[in-house]
């Protein structure tokens, strides 16, 4: 078995992580320097993680899958998806992108992990202990998800028509067509490639250069300037110093989300 993901700011990575040392899988970051055509083709089940955006898989994601859509075909796959609140058919989309019976989804299921959305009023900073608790709520489930594989047990969750009506009524208005690989251009997820700012308050560390996963960052002689394909996974926007970025609204976020391992030994420590 094989684990590909991606992770904006670490809770994907978290599953990934747990899940493929739960199954003695192999776990790879897409945007890790590898052959994924060769380890695709190496291995009968691949597992795909990834956070959900608006009811849809990431840009980079969709992009990266139509890459090795002829290295996928045939394959037994299993789905999970990252979700702070609710994602409708968040792990079905991920199907929509291959020709029927194509590939085979022996195991799609949501897990919902700490919020990482700063800059929204309707999203307010977790608390360490409610990290804790989601964190744990989510191992607890890892743990059944293994055994039920391992049992040969199938499950899909999102897969419902009901499952799909919610899925789209924030997909539709995010990307459009669930089908397509690129955004239409009239979504939210079109207009936010160009929506991310840099403000004043910027020191010009690089570090936001350095982790963006689709460089869409780039010092220009002193200034961060964005090449307009932001996929708006929040990592630079967490771990800002200034918290000098921002996509979408302009507001400067008062708090800042580092991740799962990090909440977590911040928490011990204060213990």
């Amino acid at each position: 078995m094989l684990t590909l993901y991606f992770s904006g700011t670490g809770n994907t990575e978290y599953i990934a992580n747990e899940f493929s040392r739960l199954m003695d899988a192999k776990c790879i970051s897409i945007e890790a320097e590898a052959d994924f055509t060769f380890e695709i083709k190496s291995h009968e089940t691949i597992t795909f993680c990834y956070p959900i955006y608006g009811s849809r898989a990431p840009r980079n994601l969709r992009e990266f899958t139509a890459r090795h859509m002829s290295d996928l075909t045939g394959k037994k796959i299993i789905i999970f998806v990252t979700q702070a609140v609710f994602s409708g058919d968040g792990a079905r989309v991920f199907t929509d992108m291959f020709w029927e019976d194509t590939i085979e989804v022996i195991y799609a299921e949501h897990i919902k992990m700490p919020v990482n959305v700063n800059n929204m009023v309707i999203f307010r900073k977790p608390s360490e202990k409610a990290i804790e608790k989601c964190v744990r709520k989510a191992e607890e489930k890892l743990q059944k998800i293994s055994r039920d594989i391992k049992s040969g047990i199938v499950k899909k969750r999102g897969f419902s028509r009901f499952s799909q009506f919610l899925g789209n009524v924030q997909g539709l208005f995010w990307q459009g067509n669930s089908k397509e690989i690129d955004p239409s251009t009239s979504s939210l997820e079109f207009k936010a490639k160009t929506g991310v700012k840099i403000h004043k308050e910027c020191t010009f560390c690089n570090l936001c250069v350095g982790i963006c996963p689709v460089k869409n960052l780039f010092n220009a002689q002193g200034s961060i300037v964005p090449q307009g394909n932001c996929v708006v996974c929040y990592r630079c926007i967490n771990n800002c110093p200034e918290k000098a970025i921002t996509v979408f609204f302009n507001k400067r976020p008062k708090w800042q989300y580092k991740g799962v391992e990090k909440s977590i030994d911040n928490s011990t420590n204060k213990q």
